[in-house]
């Protein structure tokens, strides 16, 4: 008797929680929805025609009100593309869970800083922080140097000069290097081998991911686990675990030997320097499995693998191929870097990246035509009012960083690769939401110094030895808006060496 009451009781209040939910939703603009399925009809598409419906003003849902809702089955979703909306959402320390599509990244990245929240969130980012401290970043530029001098030697032995190639796997390998040295502590060559499985694998499992957020019969566990990509799935994460598991491996080989040489504090050596590495953090704090687990440290390790050289290799080979089709703005970059390097080919220090002013103008501004996070979501725990509309608790919040960044109340021509966008007197009074590459508030991005100085050092050494010349357009170019932004078909380009 007493569970049937419970069960009535709550049936009444689901019922009476749903009816409130879908009448608040009807208030705010948006396409209708068809019964039981809701606009899942509308992304049912290729990967490539996606962000198209999302961010077109033709399509699903366009730029006319940058507040706008649909219905994946019966989850609420509202699309938000206005500084103005995001504030109320972003700005708000109660609003941190991610949303239900990132519980499919949970296989390959587990629960870690990326997909977590709450407690454990609040206690890896506590962890984490001291490693991006800027002492610590100051000591990285020696690797960001040394693998961009093994990127510009790659490119200058590629072959003869002028002929057209992709930029963005050499790009992705370089990153891919920076960030296993510098935050795990161990070279792997990827540049080098020239072919990296790991690479091959993130890029398998993006689409897989994304193929499984757009189909709403792909969601439960027992339905993929049925369809003919969780084979695929399964190969692809085992890939990168088994990658990950080494580098952190030879990482506690190194530790032992520390010990053994009684080091008190667990610190590597390169080049003569010690430094602090991220992973170096993860098993100071894992020491008898008081704080971390080895599943746990896996968890963050492979979440900064990914995070660490994808996002940044998109944003690198995006800025060269803007360079690469805006000779002036190149050369104006190129005029920066001579009055701080003259005739040398020394090494770029913190202080000369820091008179880096023009260069880091650039690193905006492609930022802000492609954001290496086109889309991200949070998922609200209690309603919240958001201009005329109430958003109810339960609502998932997509921000469509790609759509907010073009938004010509802002960006005046918003498609033009601007990067006066970004001098100090435009930045100054401008919405403090209106520019979120990095995302915004308590969740942003851990790592985005250590982005900027790594693109930075990347691309300057890139432009110190080469002059690039486009071969594609920007209107060719197809878009895929998965978990990074990526060109379909990749980005060609001509070198030619800039000094004879």
């Amino acid at each position: 008797m007493v569970v049937t009451v419970a069960g009535v009781i709550w049936l009444v209040g689901y019922n009476w929680k749903r009816r409130r939910t879908i009448s608040l939703m009807a208030k705010i603009p948006g396409l209708p929805s068809l019964p039981l399925i809701g606009n899942c009809i509308e992304i049912n598409v290729e990967h490539d025609e996606i962000l198209t419906r999302i961010a077109s003003t033709r399509h699903l849902w366009g730029r006319k009100y940058g507040f706008c809702k649909a219905w994946f089955a019966h989850r609420p979703y509202v699309f938000v593309s206005k500084a103005t909306s995001l504030e109320p959402i972003l700005g708000n320390g109660k609003f941190l869970e991610k949303s239900h599509e990132y519980t499919f990244l949970h296989q390959w990245l587990g629960t870690g800083l990326l997909t977590s929240s709450g407690h454990k969130w609040q206690t890896r980012r506590k962890i984490l922080t001291p490693a991006f401290h800027f002492r610590i970043l100051d000591d990285f530029l020696e690797v960001f140097w040394e693998q961009s001098c093994i990127l510009t030697k790659i490119l200058e032995d590629r072959g003869p000069y002028g002929e057209t190639f992709n930029l963005f796997p050499f790009i992705t390998l370089c990153a891919l290097d920076i960030i296993c040295e510098t935050a795990m502590g161990q070279k792997v060559n990827a540049q080098i081998s020239s072919s990296s499985e790991y690479v091959k694998a993130v890029y398998e499992l993006s689409s897989l991911v994304q193929n499984r957020q757009a189909k709403i019969w792909l969601q439960p566990e027992w339905m993929f686990r049925l369809s003919s990509s969780f084979s695929n799935h399964r190969r692809c994460v085992r890939t990168v675990h088994e990658f990950s598991n080494r580098v952190s491996e030879l990482k506690k080989i190194d530790i032992i030997r520390t010990l053994l040489c009684k080091q008190f504090i667990l610190k590597i050596n390169l080049g003569g320097k010690k430094r602090l590495a991220f992973l170096d953090l993860l098993l100071e704090s894992s020491q008898e499995g008081k704080i971390l687990s080895d599943e746990d440290i896996r968890e963050e390790v492979d979440t900064f693998m990914f995070e660490g050289h994808d996002t940044t290799a998109a944003a690198i080979a995006w800025l060269l191929f803007l360079l690469s089709l805006h000779q002036d703005i190149q050369d104006r970059v190129v005029s920066e870097l001579d009055s701080i390097f003259g005739d040398s080919l020394r090494a770029p220090r913190m202080k000369d990246l820091n008179q880096m002013k023009y260069l880091e103008q650039c690193i905006k501004e492609a930022l802000r035509l492609y954001p290496s996070v086109p889309l991200f979501a949070r998922k609200i725990s209690e309603d919240v009012t958001v201009g005329p509309y109430v958003l109810p608790a339960g609502t998932s919040v997509m921000v469509v960083t790609y759509q907010l960044h073009r938004d010509p109340d802002i960006f005046p021509n918003p498609e033009a690769f601007n990067p006066d966008n970004f001098c100090p007197d435009r930045v100054q009074g401008r919405h403090p939401y209106a520019y979120i590459p990095f995302s915004a508030g308590p969740r942003n991005c851990i790592g985005q110094k250590f982005a900027i100085l790594e693109e930075k050092v990347v691309v300057s050494s890139v432009l110190r030895k080469f002059k690039l010349e486009a071969v594609d357009r920007r209107e060719n170019l197809t878009l895929l808006g998965e978990l990074i932004l990526r060109p379909k078909h990749g980005l060609s380009i001509k070198i030619y060496p800039r000094k004879l």
